[in-house]
């Protein structure tokens, strides 16, 4: 199943299941507990990140030959950061270039979104995927000056800003994708491909990620796990490439489709 979730022209946000004839039929309940698909055929209103997370995990250096490009070892153990829910961006809306805290060096990176659909703790690698609802795409933009030179190693700072965690086009429910480790994943800038790579470049899987994230942890429904990126990030381009007011970024990832914004300077 796939899940959109909508503004309707009453203001009314909804989710609704995408068909296989280009409809979708108005969902009720809560899709991180009961609910059910119904009859009702609906008219999409304004497309929303898919949900509004109760918090964000972040993996850093999980792809190899990203590891490899940023000329870092291998990691031990998986590299954690956080965002900010706050920083959710909706489909087709606008990634915000900070100038209040200016950043001249402003980073797209495409990344497979892993989203816990049961509270969870302590899980094994063996069960880990029977508590994820599903999967949706995510761009961990990134503000490498803040991230790396001003920030003090402070990850958070350079990776938080508004705007800096578009979510979408919708949430491709895990039935789908068995495994969330065979899937291409690619970034598009202006048209042209700047990241293409599988997510088997992983170097710690989804299901030892969320072992390791529900150590001593309770994952609450509505977590949303960002799974790193792979190579070709625009830090590590010669010279290097960063988002410019203008651009238009695509994170398009196998079997869940496409999620556009346009980039412009804050205000």
């Amino acid at each position: 199943m796939r899940i959109i979730r909508h503004q309707t022209n009453d203001g009314t946000i909804q989710h609704a299941a995408l068909q296989p004839d280009g409809t979708a039929r108005r969902i009720d309940g809560d899709i991180l507990g009961s609910f059910r698909v119904t009859e009702e055929v609906v008219k999409p209103g304004k497309l929303l990140a898919p949900l509004q997370p109760a918090a964000i995990f972040c993996i850093g250096l999980n792809y190899r030959q990203h590891a490899e490009e940023s000329n870092a070892a291998i990691p031990q153990y998986p590299v954690l950061f956080m965002k900010s829910p706050g920083a959710v961006q909706n489909p087709g809306d606008d990634i915000v270039l900070p100038r209040h805290l200016q950043s001249d060096e402003v980073d797209y990176e495409c990344e497979l979104a892993v989203v816990i659909g049961k509270t969870c703790k302590n899980v094994s690698k063996a069960n880990a995927l029977d508590y994820v609802i599903g999967y949706t795409c995510a761009n961990d933009v990134s503000a490498r000056d803040w991230q790396i030179k001003r920030g003090g190693s402070q990850w958070c700072r350079g990776k938080t800003f508004d705007t800096f965690a578009p979510l979408g086009p919708c949430l491709v429910l895990k039935d789908e994708i068995p495994d969330p480790n065979t899937l291409r994943i690619q970034t598009i800038l202006n048209g042209k491909t700047m990241q293409d790579s599988n997510t088997n470049d992983m170097i710690f899987d989804v299901p030892t990620l969320i072992e390791f994230l529900s150590g001593s942890t309770t994952l609450l429904p509505g977590t949303v796990i960002l799974t790193g990126t792979p190579q070709g990030v625009g830090a590590a381009m010669k010279p290097p490439v960063f988002l410019q007011p203008g651009d238009t970024v695509t994170i398009d990832i196998e079997k869940i489709g496409a999620l556009t914004n346009p980039v412009v300077a804050e205000a």
